[in-house]
């Protein structure tokens, strides 16, 4: 999910599209300024198992509204830039095929297929398409159709070749991976100028699963994000899981990296909203709360900012609610002393809880016109059934998503600062 307008996945369909295409054949008090002895710890090891890969990301919450990552592709590689997103599965990039109905322009030219398509009987492509009604009319290629929530959709067909891989124990690899092959995109509400999506959900298709099926890494996705762009990461060689604090993911959102259900907590004070749904959503730039907590959110900040050198900005349109001062605010630090905490009380099954924090600077932003605006939203305005943890209320920590413990986890860290590794990350 991205943006306002939002880019949560509620659908995956996948179906056969035939158009004539031709394709060419811890503890949430670790110090952050001690990263390196804390949350971070490289792997050095020789098990490839135990192995872990970092990217740079790149961009910000605002102004720019997404982060994105770039991946090597190809033989010889060349460069994408795609958008991280937890709410999907399928990593797909824009494709030179014949005809392209709807490619728009990108950072770098499409992606030209050769010969590489995934056939239908795949056990990849099986895997996709969840429904038993799914034909191989076409036993030669796999087609796909997904489809987002701010109305963007990508169609197109399976292929598979090699990713460059630099691996933090110094090795280079170049697996062959299964991604989608896009020749009709429709963007969204929230479309950026990116040559396609990294899907990092929870499905078979994903990259990391294909990778942890080759043995390469643990099935594990982390991301650190920073005001001007962080890290993403595979596997479990970057981080000391006892710094960690960890809750189980839900079964009653399977679908998606959920930590279950939650308490709205306010200023350290119960706000009286509780059983509330949480997904983590790297693809969503802001958070969102259902109507009835969001109305109640509103209503303890305005009481909080009465008496406050602050007052309701109603021309700023950036965000439903910004408030100005007596100048324009440069930073957070400005205003963040007029502003409480937030945190999310889980109850992880083990008659303890863990909270996730979110500091004033974890859901404001400043505007272009110098005033301080809320970046937690109404889901329910956009059709959100459960709350979403969005980019802006992740910053400056690491969260892990552990698919093969079926954990998440969280700890504050210095998220500008990349793990080092014996090879240049970038």
């Amino acid at each position: 999910m991205k943006g306002f307008g939002g880019k949560v996945v509620v659908l995956l369909l996948f179906v056969v599209v035939f158009l004539g295409l031709c394709v060419s054949s811890a503890p949430s008090h670790a110090q952050p300024q001690k990263w390196w002895q804390s949350i971070f710890s490289v792997s050095s090891g020789v098990n490839p198992i135990g192995s872990s890969v970092v990217f740079p990301l790149h961009g910000d919450v605002y102004p720019s509204g997404f982060y994105y990552v770039e991946l090597n592709i190809g033989q010889p590689p060349k460069p994408y830039f795609l958008d991280p997103d937890t709410g999907s599965d399928l990593t797909w990039v824009q494709c030179d095929a014949t005809p392209c109905y709807k490619c728009t322009k990108g950072p770098h030219p499409l992606y030209k297929p050769n010969n590489n398509l995934v056939i239908c009987r795949d056990p990849l492509c099986a895997a996709l398409h969840s429904s038993e009604e799914y034909n191989c009319d076409y036993p030669d290629q796999c087609d796909y159709e997904v489809t987002y929530a701010d109305n963007g959709y990508s169609i197109g067909v399976l292929v598979k070749d090699a990713f460059v891989l630099n691996l933090t124990n110094g090795e280079q690899h170049h697996p062959h991976l299964a991604f989608g092959c896009g020749y009709n995109q429709q963007p969204g509400a929230s479309y950026h100028l990116l040559d396609g999506v990294l899907g990092l959900g929870k499905g078979k298709s994903t990259i990391i699963s294909q990778l942890n099926t080759q043995r390469l890494m643990r099935n594990v996705v982390g991301h650190c994000l920073s005001e001007r762009g962080g890290f993403l990461f595979f596997g479990d060689g970057v981080y000391d899981t006892s710094r960690v604090v960890w809750t189980p993911m839900s079964r009653d959102y399977s679908e998606h990296y959920s930590p279950g259900f939650a308490e709205f907590i306010f200023g350290g004070k119960t706000t009286g909203h509780k059983n509330l749904p949480i997904v983590f959503d790297s693809g969503s730039s802001y958070s969102y709360l259902n109507s009835q907590a969001y109305q109640a959110f509103i209503s303890l900040v305005t009481k909080e900012l009465s008496g406050k050198p602050l007052e309701e900005a109603e021309e700023d349109q950036t965000l439903p609610f910004c408030w100005k001062g007596k100048k324009p605010f440069k930073n957070i630090r400005n205003v963040r002393r007029y502003f409480k905490p937030i945190a999310l009380s889980f109850a992880n099954g083990w008659k303890s809880k863990s909270h996730f924090e979110i500091p004033p600077e974890g859901y404001l932003i400043i505007s272009s016109n110098g005033n301080v605006c809320l970046g937690i939203l109404n889901g329910t305005e956009i059709g959100i059934t459960y709350n979403i943890i969005g980019d802006i209320s992740m910053q400056d920590k690491m969260v892990i998503y552990d698919n093969e413990k079926q954990m998440i986890g969280w700890a504050a860290a210095s998220c500008d600062r990349i793990p080092k590794s014996k090879t240049d990350v970038d």
